[in-house]
């Protein structure tokens, strides 16, 4: 049974993704709206495709290293192979509280020069800056063969007021 979506909001792009393969290709066409100084938070259940999407914003940014999930190290930086900004890649779900307990990653030090990604980062994040991309990923609940995911993004903040996300759907 898939989990009932939230209400939607009229500035938010929702997108349907099929396989890996298109979330990977999803993530590609997204680096290219991004910019240094971006936050993007990435919501959704484990298996949703949170770092699917990361690995292929790192090939769109043209980024080093291999873009796994950052769990066990909470972050990892990929530094740019071409000139552009770096990708910080922050797994925030063994982090309990606010941005308090986050601190120690310097994230608010990164964040002008780099794209960090934030994956978990609801409720542990949003201190960070007014201006980010909510990307929230609902797949089917129990039926670990659905490879179908349901995308919504919400640019939040002056900076994505002038982006059109629906681009992405293209």
């Amino acid at each position: 049974m898939e989990a009932p979506a939230p209400p939607r909001d009229p500035a938010d792009t929702e997108l349907t993704v099929t396989s890996p393969d298109q979330m990977r290709e999803l993530g590609r066409r997204l680096a290219k709206l991004l910019s240094a100084g971006d936050l993007v938070m990435l919501t959704g259940e484990l298996g949703a495709g949170k770092t699917t999407l990361t690995r292929g914003l790192g090939e769109g940014l043209g980024v080093r290293g291999a873009v796994t999930s950052p769990t066990f190290v909470i972050a990892r930086v990929h530094p740019s192979l071409g000139g552009g900004p770096p990708l910080v890649h922050v797994d925030a779900y063994r982090l309990g509280g606010g941005l308090d307990e986050m601190e120690d990653l310097d994230l608010d030090v990164s964040l002008p020069e780099s794209v960090i990604v934030v994956e978990w980062g609801e409720g542990k994040v949003e201190e960070l800056t007014d201006d980010r991309l909510e990307v929230v990923i609902h797949r089917a609940v129990g039926d670990t063969t659905d490879e179908v995911r349901h995308v919504t993004l919400t640019g939040l903040g002056e900076r994505w007021a002038t982006v059109d996300l629906s681009v992405l759907s293209t």
